[in-house]
């Protein structure tokens, strides 16, 4: 069973990475995430939910988007660790944790040249 999208709501996030089984690596040993894999030049970011569905995707290019652009913010229930295990799977910290009203944040690249966010309530 998949999950149900619900309107005018945010429902997938598509990366554009410059190496598709590096960033897979990356991704799964950074943050846990699984692939279904659609060729290779695509793989669906499964959902952590278990519901079969996917929350977005990376794509290959020859580069990825440039700066600019929206910007992607995980969440973490411990966001050192969330640091640490970033730094162990290959990605740079951009800027480290910083206070922010309702938390904690950091940002980071992945090996791509990505930047995306991790923020945390503690």
């Amino acid at each position: 069973m998949t999950s149900t999208p619900l309107h005018h709501s945010l429902d997938y996030v598509e990366l554009v990475v410059t190496d598709l089984d590096a960033a897979k690596r990356f991704f799964a040993a950074a943050f846990g995430w699984a692939f279904n894999d659609y060729g290779p030049g695509y793989a669906g970011i499964v959902s952590p939910r278990g519901d079969g569905s996917e929350v977005g995707g990376l794509m290959l290019a020859d580069e990825p988007r440039p700066v600019g652009g929206p910007l992607v913010l995980l969440y973490s229930d411990d966001l050192d660790a969330t640091m640490s295990g970033i730094e162990v799977a290959g990605g740079t910290i951009l800027q480290p944790p910083y206070e922010f009203p309702g938390g904690r944040r950091l940002h980071f690249a992945d090996p791509s040249g990505n930047e995306l966010g991790v923020w945390s309530m503690q």
